[in-house]
């Protein structure tokens, strides 16, 4: 492969090196997240600022952790993974926000993601269709005992995961909307939590590189519930989702040093 970075020793598209990373990463969204999140760390250091991708290094409980952003979608946030991946990570906790789909998930609850449903593109260059978007069980359970331990409401269970976000709130205005309706249905029916737009290509590019995954979501609001005149208000303080990846990484670096 050609070396875009032209011998920098930096990842090209994250702008960060062998060692200047943890193995355990944060993954928010938004980049201006990262210094939110990075406010929970000891000593945590700016690394690098490279196009949607900031990168901050600290430490909790004397183990090096990394926060860096991935943009929206699952194109640039595989590039996130595969690139740190290269520069040592190997666990990952994904931090976001969705929209609720089960009507029993609401505004301010968060949606701890055992599988994605791969309704997007970039999966698909990694995994025929048939492969399930599925997150690493000890990072499931790392993320339900802390949002336990915190007393935060959870939800854990499969979310929806597209590459269009406006194909989801305004499916009838679009060429395509006979299917997204049909398929907006079909998730409906079969229980799906919710939707957002980066789990089902992060678990299927960990699956590939032989890495652990997980997604905590803060749910912003239900479309379902404000259908059938539910409570709906809007959510937008993503501290409770914050909170628990950081509580999860402890604990999955206690287990880790058991090991």
């Amino acid at each position: 492969m050609i070396d875009y970075a032209e011998g920098s020793g930096k990842q090209y598209h994250i702008g960060v090196g062998k060692g200047e990373v943890g193995r355990y990463v944060i993954l928010p969204g938004d980049p201006k997240r990262c210094k939110k999140i990075a406010a929970y760390l000891e000593e945590p250091q700016l690394i690098a600022d490279s196009r949607e991708f900031v990168t901050y290094t600290g430490f909790l409980d004397g183990e090096k952790v990394s926060v860096t952003s991935t943009g929206i979608g699952g194109p640039s946030a595989a590039i996130a993974m595969e690139e740190l991946v290269a520069c040592g990570a190997d666990t990952f906790i994904r931090v976001g926000t969705c929209g609720g789909i089960d009507i029993n998930v609401k505004s301010g609850d968060l949606v701890i993601g055992t599988g994605a449903i791969r309704m997007e593109g970039t999966s698909k260059e990694y995994a025929p269709i048939e492969y399930p978007a599925i997150a690493d069980l000890e990072i499931i359970n790392a993320l339900v005992e802390a949002a336990e331990n915190l007393g935060f409401p959870y939800h854990t269970g499969v979310v929806q995961c597209k590459d269009s976000f406006y194909g989801q709130h305004r499916p009838e205005t679009l060429p395509n909307s006979q299917d997204l309706i049909r398929l907006w249905d079909a998730w409906c029916k079969l229980g799906a939590k919710a939707s957002e737009m980066e789990s089902a290509a992060l678990f299927t590019v960990a699956a590939y590189l032989g890495v652990r995954v997980g997604t905590v979501l803060l749910t912003v609001a239900n479309q379902e519930r404000a259908l059938q005149g539910l409570p709906n208000p809007q959510v937008h303080d993503t501290d409770g989702a914050i909170h628990t990846a950081i509580e999860a990484i402890k604990i999955l670096i206690r287990a880790d040093e058991k090991r």
